[in-house]
């Protein structure tokens, strides 16, 4: 599915302005049809999956319990 630069921005969540900036420098593959960009978006895939991946990471170090100091002592 081929996705115009307006719905690769919205799709990304970033503005239009930074994906034509990312197709001229060709961190997004893009093919011009005359008058458009347009973006495959399956290329973006692998990247929300990593993304998902450390989001997860990050949720499971933030609610892990703090260990215990075994250096501190309640003998005042």
């Amino acid at each position: 599915m081929y996705l115009t630069v307006e719905e690769a921005a919205e799709f990304l969540e970033i503005p239009a302005s930074q994906v034509e900036n990312l197709i001229h420098h060709k961190q997004i593959r893009a093919i011009h049809d005359g008058e458009q960009f347009l973006i495959n978006k399956e290329q973006f895939n692998t990247h929300l999956e990593q993304l998902e991946k450390y989001k997860r990471l990050v949720e499971d170090l933030m609610n892990e319990p703090l260990p215990e100091d075994i250096d501190v002592k309640d003998e005042d």
